[in-house]
């Protein structure tokens, strides 16, 4: 169960992982299962986890008044879903993260986390992560407000294929920041290309 973590914290790190430090890794981490459109986390809750993925697929979204979601984020296997904000700062969440498919998370407090960052190779996975995930919401946010759809779309694609295998065109329209309809349309373009 805990295979698919230490492969990531030995990619994301330097730093070797003790028969000690691999036996407080797997107290601090615990198993979690959730079904197809099961909540993680509910609007106005606090996220109390960070949830490592084993096998599934979550999505992180808020709720206009009008009741249209919008997704902030997609998630699969070997990544991480949280709300760092309300993780971090304990207060209330303004998203909803829940399993698109039945998924097998391992979930982390930020006690434990605070326990475990002892360790070497935590801190330098966590910095990793940290950077990687900076990086890639600059990324987004420069393409939301720069390339037209289509292009949106071709980064999607080039960069993570499976989102698109994996998750209905309405979701991946509102995570592009478009329209059904226009995703459509660029798909077809793209196809078509």
């Amino acid at each position: 169960m805990y295979e698919s973590l230490f492969n990531y914290i030995k990619q994301h790190s330097k730093s070797p992982i003790s028969a000690d430090d691999e036996e407080l890794i797997k107290k601090s981490f615990l198993p979690r299962g959730l079904k197809k459109k099961e909540l993680f986390l509910e609007q106005g809750s606090i996220c109390n986890y960070t949830g490592f993925i084993l096998k599934g697929a979550m999505r992180q979204y808020s709720v206009d008044d009008s009741g249209t979601e919008h997704i902030i984020q997609l998630a699969i296997e070997n990544w991480w879903m949280v709300d760092r904000e309300s993780f971090l700062m304990k207060t209330p969440s303004v998203y909803n993260i829940d399993a698109w498919e039945n998924t097998e998370l391992l979930v982390l407090s930020l006690e434990n986390l605070e326990r475990i960052h002892t360790i070497d190779a935590i801190k330098e996975m966590f910095w990793q992560m940290n950077q990687s995930n900076f990086i890639a919401s600059q990324k987004r946010l420069n393409y939301s407000i720069s390339l037209p759809a289509l292009e949106r779309y071709e980064e999607l694609v080039k960069n993570y294929p499976d989102f698109v295998q994996r998750f209905p065109q309405h979701t991946i329209a509102s995570y592009l920041g478009i329209s059904k309809e226009t995703l459509s349309r660029v798909r077809n373009k793209y196809v078509h290309k």
